[in-house]
């Protein structure tokens, strides 16, 4: 709480005007935006557990096979799955929030 007398502010509160000069004010949610974002963090975990299933057979099959190329190109196929889906859901999320 910023000190009545001395006008002094606290650092949090600091960050927050600033954040609002940068970006406007900052509204709250809706409950139907908050439902919105909750159902996209849902179906990037299933995704996501939908995506580590798969990669963990090739990997498997990767290993025993022995092939060190092989491995790696399944261990980057793997890296970039994840990071698309999440780059989706976060893409996905700034509309919601954009609203």
């Amino acid at each position: 709480m910023p000190d009545k007398k001395s006008g002094l502010k606290s650092a949090y509160e600091l960050a927050m005007e600033r954040l609002a000069q940068k970006d406007g004010a900052l509204k709250p949610l809706s409950g139907q935006q908050k439902a919105a974002l909750a159902e996209v963090d849902r179906k990037a975990k299933a995704k996501t557990a939908e995506v580590e299933i798969m990669q963990r057979q090739n990997l498997a099959e990767a290993h025993a096979g022995g092939d060190a190329e092989k491995i790696k190109a399944a261990e980057e196929q793997y890296t970039a799955e994840l990071n698309k889906i999440r780059a989706n859901a976060e893409a996905e999320k700034e509309r919601i929030r954009n609203r």
